[in-house]
């Protein structure tokens, strides 16, 4: 099990119970499952028994033990405990590296979608959106015009789609800065804060972020040829790299809070994580000397792969470039 899946295994876990008549109220879409915070029980915390509680008629102590009951059983989670006034702890079951290099490899860049199946949030979603416009309002989950986030050229930021450079404004960020370096820094601090426009966007080394994020994935299409070059590819087996490994189990979960929250903020710090990892690890990739490539080549190469692709991916949600020469 992934992050991601956890939400929705509590999701289900709401429903059931609510339609077993073992508790009240009405099934949340989406819960929050976080991270737990250092000394904190468990892998992740939920306080979706508050959420709950709220229509049941009952105590939010209540409504978790009755989750935690139904949730104990679920493939992929290895404990639950109820703490303080009903937060739910998990604690996730381990997953193979190859397993979950085999997830990122079957979806590509879109690894930590949500699934096609969540269709009717999808369609209520657009229509809800296309409804407001037709009133002269922003879609529902849009910035209004007020405090908008923009994209450099004034207009609001669509996922996936490059923002094109405009005429002169607001001190000419995109012509001093270039488009995608002033989209990172807008993207990069929450709605309510200001961007800061430094000379350190436009520097081409390891102490920029974006540069960062872009040489890492550059750094995995380079090993990716380097060992076409050696005369062998990659296969999804053992590794030991738990921060790169860690962050690419997380990365579902940082998709879905950042749509939730409205804020692309945490997938440019999570992307940040994600190639530092990366970096670290390059080195232990390739055979070195007179090294024959063995299975564990194969499968750090895979890992690597993986996470240039969920860099791709994320840079794309972004509307950024992800180059494979640097």
């Amino acid at each position: 099990m992934i992050p991601a899946d956890l939400s929705r295994a509590v999701v289900r876990a709401v429903r059931r119970a609510v339609e077993d008549g073992e508790l009240g109220g009405t099934v949340p879409a989406r819960v929050v499952v976080e991270r737990t915070r250092p000394g904190g029980v468990g892998d992740y915390a939920s306080p979706v028994a508050f959420q709950v509680a709220k229509g049941a008629g009952a105590a939010p102590a209540h409504v978790a033990r009755v989750l935690a009951g139904r949730l104990a059983a679920e493939p992929g989670i290895e404990n639950v405990e109820v703490t303080g006034a009903g937060f739910l702890n998990f604690t996730l079951a381990t997953r193979s590296a190859a397993a979950l290099v085999r997830d990122v490899r079957a979806r590509g860049t879109r690894y930590g979608y949500a699934p096609d199946g969540e269709l009717r949030a999808r369609v209520v979603g657009d229509a809800v959106a296309r409804i407001r416009r037709s009133q002269a309002a922003a879609p529902d989950g849009a910035p209004s015009a007020a405090g908008n986030r923009t994209a450099p050229d004034g207009a609001p930021s669509t996922a996936g789609n490059r923002t094109a450079p405009v005429a002169r404004r607001d001190g000419d960020v995109v012509a001093g800065y270039g488009t995608d370096a002033a989209a990172w820094a807008m993207l990069g601090v929450p709605a309510r804060e200001t961007p800061s426009f430094t000379a350190g966007l436009l520097v081409q080394d390891e102490s920029s972020e974006l540069f960062r994020v872009r040489y890492a994935h550059a750094r995995a299409r380079a090993l990716h040829r380097n060992a076409a070059d050696l005369g062998y590819r990659s296969e999804p087996g053992d590794v030991d790299a738990p921060a790169l490994l860690a962050a690419l189990a997380e990365y579902p979960l940082v998709l879905e809070a950042a749509a939730h929250h409205r804020a692309p903020e945490r997938l440019v710090r999570h992307l940040v994580t994600v190639a530092d990892a990366l970096l670290d690890f390059q080195y232990d990739v390739l055979p070195r000397g007179d090294e024959k490539p063995s299975a564990a080549h194969r499968a750090r190469l895979a890992l690597a792969e993986a996470a240039g692709t969920v860099l791709a991916g994320g840079l794309a949600l972004l509307g950024l470039d992800a180059p494979d020469f640097l």
